[in-house]
C-alpha cells in the first residue's frame, strides 16, 4: 500500500477534490472523518459522471419531463453535488493491512473499482492500494520472492540456522524443504511464507524433530507401601 495518502473531507469541495485528482496525477481518493474513518470515496468516474448529469439536466428544464424515479433523483443529486461528501460513492470498500495481496486483487475486480483503502482494526485510514501497487507486486521475480522468504521469514521470524529450511519459488509457488524443530513450527512457518507479497502458493515438505502437538500425559499414580509413586 501507499501510505501517503491524499484525502478528501466531507465537506470539501467538489472543485477541491478535481484539483486534487488533477495536481497528485491520481484517480480517486478517499474521504474520511474527523477521526479518520473512511466514509466513502470519490473517484474520477464521480466528477465524470457529476458532469454528464449536470448536462442532462440542462437539458431537463429546458424541456418538460415526467417525474422522476428514485433512482433517477439519486442521480440528480450527485449532479447537484458540490462537496466530496455529497459526491462520494458510499459505504466505502475496504481492507486491513493484514489481507493477503491475491484477496484484494480479488475484492478490486468483484467490485469494478481501481483503488482499496487500508484501514486499521479501528477502521482509521492508514494507506491505500491501486492497481498499478497490485501489478507492482505481481511483477516480483522468482528471486526476489526467495530472498524474503528466507530473510523475513526463516531467519528473522523463526530464527532458523542458514540451510536448515531449502527455498525454491516457481512462478511465485513456493516450495518448503527441510525439518524445523517441533511440530507446532510447521503451520507458522507456511502461514509466514503465504503472507509474503508475490506468493501465489505454499508446497510444504517439512518435517519435525520434536512432536509437540500433543501435551505429555500425567503419570498414572498408585499407591505402595503407603506411598503414591506413577505406574511404570
Amino acid at each position: 500500500m501507499t501510505r501517503e495518502v491524499i484525502e478528501a473531507h466531507r465537506e470539501t469541495p467538489s472543485k477541491d477534490v478535481a484539483q486534487l485528482l488533477d495536481r497528485y496525477r491520481i484517480s480517486g481518493l478517499p474521504v474520511v472523518d474527523p477521526d479518520d474513518k473512511v466514509l466513502g470515496v470519490v473517484s474520477e468516474t464521480d466528477l465524470m459522471r457529476r458532469q454528464a448529469d449536470q448536462a442532462e439536466g440542462y437539458q431537463g428544464r429546458r424541456f418538460r419531463l415526467p417525474a422522476l424515479s428514485r433512482s433517477a433523483r439519486a442521480k440528480a443529486a450527485k449532479a447537484r453535488a458540490v462537496t466530496a461528501g455529497q459526491l462520494m460513492s458510499t459505504p466505502a470498500i475496504t481492507v486491513h493491512p493484514e489481507q493477503r495481496v491475491v484477496d484484494a486483487a480479488r475484492i478490486m475486480e468483484r467490485h469494478h473499482i481501481e483503488r482499496l483503502p487500508v484501514v486499521d482494526e479501528e477502521d482509521r485510514l492508514i494507506g491505500i492500494a491501486t492497481r498499478r501497487d497490485l501489478l507492482r507486486v505481481f511483477l516480483r521475480t522468482d528471486e526476489e520472492i526467495r530472498t524474503e522468504v528466507i530473510d523475513e521469514v526463516l531467519t528473522r521470524a523463526m530464527c532458523l540456522p542458514p540451510g536448515t529450511v531449502i527455498v525454491t519459488v516457481h512462478d511465485g509457488m513456493a516450495t518448503l524443504e527441510g525439518q524445523v524443530e517441533r511440530s507446532s513450527d510447521i503451520p507458522i512457518t507456511v502461514t509466514l511464507a503465504w503472507q509474503v507479497d508475490g506468493v501465489i502458493g505454499v508446497v510444504s515438505r517439512l518435517t519435525f524433530r520434536t512432536d509437540d502437538s500433543h501435551p505429555p500425559k500425567e503419570p498414572t499414580l498408585h499407591m505402595i507401601n503407603g506411598e503414591w509413586l506413577p505406574r511404570l
